[in-house]
């Protein structure tokens, strides 16, 4: 596969259109002096209050722009990364012009090189070392809130970490279907925002948000 390394031009389209685009792509850290290559095959779009004709509810954006949220607001190829239940840093791409907000979420990957690196910061080995974005947030070494906002298109170095995303071919066999544990109506077929790379053994497997299952009986 030929990669090269992403533009801000690559990722100023809507998150929804460019999720499908990152599956095969790479994300590459330097964190502490380790490095780790991931192949990202599982992500998923969210956009922010205004960010294309359909709202999100399932987005950290759709009230608006807070301290939280602040990096989805800015210019794309910077890296969201927030803490999920007060535990795991989750890996986010921003997409869409500069004052609107967006991002996809990458769910899952498979380590392709610095696979000591992982293991290590993990405590894992094998298919599941980055398989859903808690453990790839931890498997790149990237962490809220040091790294919140770091540059993966210039790969400036962000308290001792550096990112780049490097885009590859389109790759064939992509599935879609609805987010991962996300609550509502947001989480249902309503939003089929999740995009997957067929049989990928890294990806991670469905469940229901809370009180999605509930929304998605009142649309079928």
């Amino acid at each position: 596969m030929t990669l090269r390394l992403a533009t801000r031009a690559d990722l100023e389209g809507l998150p929804l259109d460019i999720a499908p685009r990152l599956l095969g792509a790479q994300l590459q850290t330097v964190v502490d002096g380790a490095e780790v290559h991931l192949r990202i095959t599982e992500v998923e779009a969210y956009h922010g209050q205004g960010t294309g004709p359909t709202p999100d509810p399932g987005s950290h954006a759709r009230m608006g722009r807070t301290a939280r949220n602040d990096t989805m607001w800015g210019e794309p190829g910077h890296l969201y990364v927030y803490l999920s239940h007060g535990i795991h840093s989750c890996v986010n791409v921003v997409c869409g012009p500069d004052g609107l907000a967006g991002g996809v979420l990458l769910r899952a990957g498979s380590v392709i090189a610095g696979a000591d690196a992982a293991a290590s910061r993990s405590g894992r080995t094998g298919r599941d070392l980055a398989r859903g974005p808690g453990r790839l947030g931890q498997v790149s070494g990237l962490r809220h809130a040091l790294h919140d906002g770091i540059d993966a298109i210039t790969g400036d170095t962000l308290n001792g970490a550096r990112a780049q995303l490097w885009l590859g071919d389109p790759v064939t066999g992509i599935a879609a279907g609805p987010r991962v544990g996300v609550a509502g109506i947001a989480g249902t077929s309503a939003f089929p925002w999740r995009f997957w790379i067929d049989g990928d053994p890294s990806v991670s497997p469905f469940r229901w948000g809370r009180g999605a299952a509930d929304a998605q009986a009142m649309l079928n």
